[in-house]
Formats: C-alpha cells, sequence, structure tokens
C-alpha cells in the first residue's frame, strides 16, 4: 500500500502550528510532484504548500478553518485511485500506528520564500525556477474566465501570479485602491508633525467585537502573544531624548514627491548611526553577544485585522533613500496581503515602533524576541526653545525612548547612540540622501 501522510510544515523557525485557509485540491483530485495542494496560515503570512508525492487527494484530515500542529497529518495522498477508499479507512480508524506498513510521511513544502531555517531541515522550501507559482485567488479566478496560467507573468513576490494579473489579461484589471489614510499603518507617517484630525480607525478585527462575546484570537495574534510573553522575561531599561526635527522635515518636504516616505527617512537615519554603535545593533545568546554583520531594520505595523507584523529593510544603511522608500512600500503591501516571506520579518536587528502619527508624545516599546533594542518614536511638535543665542525660537521637537537588553547593553551606551541620532537628525540630515 502506497498511501502517504502530509503534515503541517514549519514554514518559520517560531512556527508551532498552522491554521488552513484552503484545500486547493479536493478529495480525488489528482495531484503532481511539486503542485500546491494547500494555502497555510502561518505566523504572520499565508503559504502555499506543496507535496512531494505524485498520486491523488484521498482523504483531508484538517478542513479549511482548522488548525494543526507542525509535524501533525492534515491529509493523505494515495498513489493509485484503488488506495483512495483504503485512506479513507486510515483515516477513520483514528491510528496510523497500528497500520502496516505505516504511511509514510511526506514533507510538505512552502511554494515560494526564502531560505529559512525550517526550509533547510525538509519542512519549507525554495521558489523552483520553471515551476508555476500562482495564488489560490488566481488559480481560481483562471478557471473561472479560462484563462491558461502558464501564458502570464507574474507580478507578485519571486514571480507569483496574482489575481490581479489573470483580472488585467481578460481585460477586467479594477481601478487601483484608494490609498489609505496613513493612521490605519501605524509607521507611515505622512510627516512626523501633524496630528490626525479624526481618531485613529479601530482594526476590523476588535470593530465586529460584541460586547459580552469573546473573539478568538487569529494565528497573527497568537504569535504577537508568545513573542511579548517570551520578552517580559528579559531585563531591560529604557533611556528617553529629544531631537529637534526642523532640518528633517524640511529635508522630508523637498524629497515626498519622489515617493519617499518618512518611515525610511528615519530607519535610515538610524542605520546609520548604528554603523557607529554595534553594540546597540547586537543580540543577545548564552554563548556571548551577537554582533550582526547587517543593520536591518524592523518597523513595527499594526494590521488591519488586528495583530502586529515588522517587516524588515535589510542593509538599510547602505540602501539608497529612494530604493528605501520603494521597499518600504513594497514590503507594506504585501504585509496588507498575508504575502511576507519569513526572513521579510523576522530578519531585523533593531527595530522602530513610530506612534507620531496618533498624536502621542512618547511611550515604551517592548523589546522584540531576538534583539537588543527597539526606538520608540513619538509625534513631533512645535516647542519654544532657548536658541544658542540667547534668545527663544520655536522648534519642531519629538521624543524618542530606547529599550534595551540590559544584559549586554548598559545606559551610556544607548545614551551615546540617541545623542548620534540626534546630531546626525538636527544637523545633517541632508547627508540621508547621498
Amino acid at each position: 500500500m502506497s498511501i502517504h501522510e502530509i503534515f503541517m510544515p514549519a514554514l518559520s523557525s517560531t512556527m508551532t502550528e498552522g491554521k488552513i485557509v484552503s484545500w486547493v485540491k479536493s478529495p480525488g483530485d489528482k495531484v503532481e510532484k511539486g503542485e500546491t495542494v494547500v494555502v497555510v496560515e502561518s505566523d504572520k503570512a499565508d503559504m502555499d504548500v506543496e507535496t512531494f508525492y505524485e498520486g491523488y487527494l484521498a482523504h483531508i484530515i484538517v478542513d479549511a478553518g482548522g488548525t494543526a500542529a507542525v509535524g501533525s497529518a492534515i491529509a493523505y495522498v494515495a498513489e493509485t485511485e484503488a488506495e483512495i477508499e483504503a485512506a479513507k479507512s486510515l483515516a477513520n480508524s483514528g491510528s496510523t500506528a497500528a497500520t502496516t506498513p505505516a504511511p509514510e510521511k511526506v514533507p510538505a513544502t512552502a511554494a515560494v520564500g526564502a531560505p529559512t531555517a525550517a526550509a533547510q531541515n525538509g519542512n519549507g522550501s525554495n521558489h523552483k525556477e520553471g515551476r508555476l507559482v500562482a495564488s489560490p485567488r488566481a488559480r481560481k479566478l483562471a478557471k473561472e474566465l479560462k484563462v491558461d496560467l502558464t501564458s502570464l507573468k507574474g507580478s507578485g513576490p519571486y514571480g507569483r501570479i496574482v489575481a490581479e494579473d489573470v483580472e488585467a489579461v481578460v481585460g477586467k484589471a479594477k481601478p487601483a485602491a484608494p490609498v489609505t489614510p496613513a493612521p490605519t499603518v501605524a509607521p507611515i507617517p505622512a510627516a512626523p508633525a501633524p496630528v490626525p484630525a479624526a481618531p485613529a480607525p479601530v482594526p476590523a478585527a476588535a470593530s465586529s467585537a460584541v460586547p459580552g462575546q469573546v473573539v478568538p484570537f487569529t494565528t497573527l495574534q497568537n504569535a504577537v502573544v508568545r513573542g511579548m510573553v517570551a520578552s517580559l522575561a528579559v531585563p531591560v531599561f529604557r533611556v528617553g531624548y529629544t531631537i529637534t526635527t526642523d532640518g528633517l522635515d524640511k529635508l522630508y518636504k523637498q524629497i515626498k514627491s519622489k515617493g519617499v516616505t518618512m518611515t525610511a527617512l528615519l530607519a535610515k537615519a538610524v542605520a546609520v548611526t548604528l554603523q557607529k554603535h554595534p553594540l546597540i545593533n547586537a543580540s543577545y545568546s548564552e554563548q556571548g553577544i551577537v554582533y550582526h554583520s547587517d543593520i536591518n531594520i524592523s518597523v513595527a505595523v499594526a494590521m488591519d485585522d488586528g495583530g502586529l507584523i515588522t517587516p524588515v529593510l535589510r542593509n538599510a544603511d547602505m540602501v539608497d533613500i529612494y530604493s528605501l522608500s520603494r521597499n518600504w512600500k513594497s514590503l507594506v503591501d504585501r504585509a496588507r496581503a498575508k504575502q511576507l516571506q519569513p526572513d521579510e520579518y523576522n530578519s531585523g536587528t533593531f527595530t522602530l515602533s513610530n506612534l507620531g502619527m496618533f498624536g502621542v508624545d512618547t511611550f515604551d516599546a517592548i523589546l522584540p524576541p531576538g534583539q537588543g533594542s527597539i526606538l520608540a518614536i513619538g509625534a513631533a511638535r512645535p516647542q519654544l526653545v532657548a536658541t544658542p543665542d540667547g534668545l527663544f525660537g520655536v522648534r519642531q521637537q519629538m521624543q524618542v525612548n530606547i529599550t534595551c537588553d540590559h544584559r549586554i547593553i548598559y545606559g551610556a551606551h544607548a545614551a551615546a547612540f540617541l545623542q548620534d541620532l540626534a546630531k546626525l537628525i538636527e544637523t545633517n540630515a541632508q547627508s540621508l540622501t547621498l
């Protein structure tokens, strides 16, 4: 008997369980080796999952909407049609251990993505050149509109075909959606100074709740809970600083029309400063201090349906501000669509959390697991200050507050970093465009 067990893959190093978003194949359908059979929601993204075996999807153990622990069986694949009934009987028996021979586990793999530790252990795989990769919605739409997917060139990550590609072919492309107001996504302020006229919208998951109702956590929210609980075990300290932003504001107004975002400017300023302070970019391990070779800036983004994700601007100190801004826009768009790959949200070495656009003056940020520091940024406001010539003047100023892992970083280290960051923003902001 050749019945193979598809089990829940580990799509990231922190994933302990996955949620079945949808089954691309139905029981009885023929499946090819390397073909997508199911879409799984991991900690922070939806991923196409494929099987290594050719045969027939004999039985689905975990239906759409259900969850399963990493490594547990979610379906059976039979190599022949004659074995489909045997697979169903196997599932109904509720045990695979007593079956002889036992069904072979199929290490289902992620169809798209950069290599992760999980992938190297057989629980995930890289995108393979020459293989058709399309989102489940694109496949469904192509079937309805009778579009040959092999004739399309995907515009999604790693050339993935998305629904918009199918719509464009049949002349039914939808107009671009209007730009979502800045308060919807926390880290993209239109400018650091203004306070929004209307209160920020409540995430959809919270706003739809009925008083007295218990709403289960989403997979993303559960991932945040686990990370925050782990962070509370780390001894931390916080240091605050006031930074005058007139020079940064002026630069932003000059280059905003070229697509530059304030988020990219702040990330660039932090990354350049971290070059002088490698300890602030480091992290703790039981073996000692881990000095990272790259400066990857994570930026906290509040998702519309609840939860938090931290897209990463890799090598932010070396990438020019225009490319950095384009990268940021792409990351946010794909974060909203839950299409980020694991290395695009878990490879950060330093985190920014910006609540300035909400009018927040100052706040404490919780240290993310695996990092040594996180910087909380408040709103820039006009303040009456004493000028160097002994007079009074009005300056735009913002409060920043850094949280550090006290096992490796001390107060003097954090203070020196904030001094250099303030100096860069206040006196040499123009250098961020070089």
